[in-house]
């Protein structure tokens, strides 16, 4: 759409925002490797820091042109990424940079777990959910509100409960306030005339229950099935009425 501007037909236009998303992706992941080599980036939070950088990649959607069926090329990076992320689960070395930046503890085995869950998950926003409230706000809330949760809850959490994992008030009042502001600014920013906040509000609630009774690794599969299928409800139960 922008590069429309400068005289790139829809498909250069397209293919040109999807190289931007693989200098990002794969320029984040170098650099977090590096904070963690060099300077001791505790994995948790390189590994969430990634986390919540690879679920921003939405905000590159506003660039392009959904004219052309190469909008779809959002979902490149992703793809890569899945077998990326089957390839070293199975054979990376411990010192290979995706090991140490989304992983806990350097076993690579987590690789198939949570990373690959959100990659296919982005994968589906990107395609079936495709710049719809429901795809944008469901990958605004993976990425921030569960990026966010773990750090603050592991780091400043006093107040514990556990229902099937342990969690904190405070990482779970985080996760409902950066799920709330993330998606209205990620609505806003590619479909600024469809901004509920209220709807946002109430999703970004269930959501954080969601995550509160989720046992981990399944989170990255969990919440964004709710977040949809709320979304889903929400409008379907809006028709009916009207």
């Amino acid at each position: 759409m922008l590069f429309g501007f400068l005289g790139l037909n829809p498909f250069l236009g397209n293919l040109v925002v999807t190289a931007l998303t693989f200098i990002y992706v794969f320029g984040l992941v170098a650099l977090l490797n590096y904070y963690v080599t060099k300077f001791a980036l505790p994995t948790d939070i390189s590994r969430k820091i990634t986390h919540i950088g690879a679920g921003s990649i939405i905000g590159f959607l506003f660039l392009y042109d959904d004219s052309h069926w190469s909008k779809y090329l959002n979902v490149a990076i992703f793809i890569v990424w899945i077998f990326l992320l089957i390839f070293k689960g199975l054979f990376a070395d411990e010192d290979d940079e995706a090991v140490r930046t989304m992983t806990r503890n350097g076993d690579r085995s987590e690789l198939l777990k949570g990373p690959l869950y959100f990659v296919i998950v982005a994968t589906i926003c990107g395609t079936l959910f495709y710049k719809t409230i429901p795809g944008i706000v469901a990958m605004s809330i993976l990425a921030w509100g569960d990026g966010i949760a773990p750090i603050i809850g592991t780091r400043y959490g006093r107040l514990k409960y556990k229902i099937l994992s342990d969690k904190s008030l405070e990482g779970s009042l985080s996760m409902l306030i950066f799920a709330f502001a993330a998606s209205i600014f990620f609505v806003w920013l590619i479909l600024p005339n469809q901004l509920d906040i209220i709807q946002i509000l109430i999703v970004s609630i269930i959501a954080t229950l969601t995550e509160a009774f989720s046992p981990k690794e399944v989170d990255n599969i969990l919440i964004p099935i709710v977040v949809i299928f709320v979304y889903l409800l929400i409008n379907n139960l809006s028709v009916l009425l009207i």
